[in-house]
């Protein structure tokens, strides 16, 4: 299957029918492909599984590690591909941990499981296939209006 960026993306918030990110081109329908097919081609989850190793990170709520990743997947890819693909599949829930603040006190953090992060992963370089999908420093997606957001990162106001 071949793994190339998603061809359209539109977001809620954009004028309808209008392009929100550069490069992404609107092709002829019989040439799309659906997202999820592409999240799950071999070639972005094996990219995702390597970004989700490299970043490591605490246990989620069901106690899996990274390294318990791997195995997990060769058992049960076929499950949650399917999962994924049916949009059957539910992210599990976050742990909680508190994590102190560098002022003091604490702030809660959600840990995600080690397979939630790989999904996440997978999708993100699906809709964010250069990783230039980056909003201006300090902007939320709250301050977005109808303006497309370009390769470079820029917001444009119009």
């Amino acid at each position: 299957m071949n793994c190339k960026p998603a061809i359209q993306l539109w977001l809620p918030f954009g004028k309808k029918g209008e392009q929100i990110y550069d490069g992404i081109a609107t092709e002829s329908s019989s040439e799309e492909v659906q997202l999820m097919e592409r999240v799950v081609c071999q070639d972005n989850m094996i990219k995702g599984y390597k970004r989700v190793k490299r970043n490591g990170g605490s246990p989620g709520i069901d106690g899996m590690t990274v390294e318990e990743l791997e195995p997990y997947l060769r058992e049960h890819w076929s499950e949650l591909r399917e999962a994924l693909l049916s949009g059957t599949y539910h992210p599990q829930p976050v742990k909680r941990v508190n994590i102190p603040k560098p002022g003091g006190g604490t702030r809660k953090l959600g840990v995600p499981t080690a397979v939630d992060r790989l999904v996440q992963q997978a999708v993100l370089q699906v809709l964010q296939p250069n990783g230039t999908g980056r909003f201006r420093s300090g902007a939320s997606v709250f301050d977005l209006d109808a303006a497309p957001i370009r390769h470079s990162g820029e917001h444009n106001s119009t």
